[in-house]
């Protein structure tokens, strides 16, 4: 789709070049400067979204706090352990 963009801006500026008429090519240069910018920003936005995260693969408030909860439960067997036998638990 942003390719469109450019194919316009380039037919735009044709007309610009090949007409007789200075209002007529006024408006072809801005149209083919708009469609420039189009492109450049629809290029800029398919490379964006192509490198977001996936929503879907985002975790949750209760999967967090489930996996918070089990860290603190390894590291306080962890320090039980270390304080109790002098080695590390495994």
């Amino acid at each position: 789709m942003p390719w469109l963009f450019l194919l316009l801006a380039i037919a735009a500026f044709a007309i610009a070049m090949s007409t007789q008429s200075v209002a007529l090519a006024m408006v072809c240069l801005a149209a083919a400067l708009v469609f420039l910018a189009i492109w450049v920003l629809s290029l800029l936005a398919q490379r964006v979204g192509n490198q977001a995260r996936d929503d879907t693969m985002m975790i949750d408030p209760q999967e967090l706090r489930r996996l918070r909860e089990e860290v603190e439960a390894r590291r306080a067997a962890a320090a039980d352990g270390q304080d109790g036998s002098g080695g590390a638990v495994r």
